[in-house]
């Protein structure tokens, strides 16, 4: 892993590499990892993304147990990757520590808030990298960079010693190269499935396929082929049926009120430089109408049982991860937000749900990468590791 010296596409943060060796011994020996800098290491600081943070904080005083998970099963942290200001954006700018570059598609963003993460992995910096999912912060950034990447189901992973944004949303997830890397970290980092028996039927969802641009469905239609010889021939179902733009008001809503609430103090006392899109997202935060998020968490209670209901039996949910390949880096910030909007009402669906989701690099568009996300029910994230494995076989994907 010397390559790892080399941070050709600005994956770290800026200054001194943290380094530390694992065990001597373990199931990830031989593999190097990088750290989204929200999750602390002791004796170092947690940036968060922004400058202000790292000065009104001290060093951790330890480290995440997600990460001293990882040392002990003896993989060596390479580093700790740049990350959105305060986890808040999904293009991956960071005007601060600089945006990393997009190494599938370098005139594109990265994907946020784990753009660095995705970034290391996707440059072959480290074999995978940590990230933290709230509104698809794993999950878009792995689509982007034509990487796996993985959400796994809401409080499997311990996000103690993590910063916070939305911590009902909240999640740690993690991206590699190859589906056995991603399934190998699962073994270190998840629980035992709360379900036996094999995973299906397959569930096509009929309106994240609509919300997709043409291109992307049509990038996707061959490995959709091949999932349908592993699991048989997909049912249609509708996941909401009050449009995925209900689902994605629901979630900003509830998210909202939750980062002012965990992030608003600090915002107030401090009053911190932001880049572009961040501080107009905590001025919404501060002024969401409780009501609002009220319905939103009200809904949250409905459409969770709905989807438990839906995936009980073992059925796998398939759509495009995003509806569109990153947004240029010329894109205007009404371009950029339009993506944010059409791309989170298919996030909120696992992001509402409390569910697992896997994205795999099987297709592009101009160019650029666009994944596709299989959705299991919570608790079943190891099957669907093993399900993304046997369909990244198929298609010929690393593995």
């Amino acid at each position: 892993m010397a390559e790892a010296l080399n941070d050709s596409v600005g994956a770290f943060i800026p200054g001194p590499r943290v380094e530390l060796a694992g065990a001597t011994a373990g199931p990830l020996a031989g593999l190097g990892f990088a750290v989204k800098d929200l999750y602390d290491v002791a004796g170092h600081p947690t940036t968060y993304g922004n400058p202000d943070w790292a000065r009104s904080n001290p060093p951790a005083a330890a480290t995440a147990p997600v990460v001293q998970a990882l040392l002990q099963a003896a993989a060596f942290l390479r580093g700790k990757t740049k990350t959105v200001e305060l986890a808040y954006g999904l293009t991956g700018e960071n005007v601060w520590h600089g945006t990393p570059v997009n190494p599938a598609a370098p005139g594109r963003f990265p994907g946020g808030s784990s753009c660095g993460s995705a970034a290391a992995v996707a440059a072959g910096l480290v074999d995978f990298a940590l990230g933290s999912d709230t509104g698809g912060s794993v999950r878009i950034p792995a689509s982007y960079c034509g990487i796996f990447g993985i959400r796994p189901s809401w409080g499997a992973v311990s996000l103690a010693g993590a910063r916070g944004l939305g911590p009902s949303f909240d999640t740690a997830g993690w991206f590699a190269q190859r589906a056995s890397v991603l399934a190998r970290v699962g073994a270190v980092l998840l629980p035992e499935d709360a379900g036996g028996g094999p995973l299906g039927p397959l569930l096509k969802a009929e309106d994240a396929w609509i919300n997709a641009v043409p291109a992307t469905v049509v990038a996707l239609a061959e490995p959709m082929l091949v999932l349908e010889r592993l699991l048989g021939r997909a049912m249609r179902v509708d996941i909401a049926p009050e449009g995925l733009d209900t689902l994605y008001e629901h979630f900003r809503c509830v998210q909202a009120e939750e980062a002012w609430a965990t992030l608003g103090s600090w915002v107030a006392a401090t009053d911190p430089q932001f880049g572009p899109g961040v501080k107009e997202r905590f001025a919404a935060a501060k002024a969401m109408d409780p009501a609002k998020a009220a319905a939103g968490r009200a809904f949250r209670r409905s459409f969770q049982a709905r989807m438990r209901a839906l995936l009980a039996g073992g059925g796998v949910l398939a759509y495009p991860t995003s509806p569109v390949p990153a947004p240029l880096l010329d894109a205007s910030q009404a371009e950029q937000n339009a993506v944010r909007e059409r791309t989170m009402g298919v996030t909120a669906i696992a992001g509402l749900g409390g569910l697992p989701e896997v994205s795999l690099p099987v297709g592009k568009v101009e160019g650029a990468p666009v994944g596709l996300s299989l959705v299991a029910a919570p608790g079943r994230d190891r099957a669907l590791l093993a399900l993304a494995e046997r369909l990244a076989t198929e298609l010929g994907l690393p593995v």
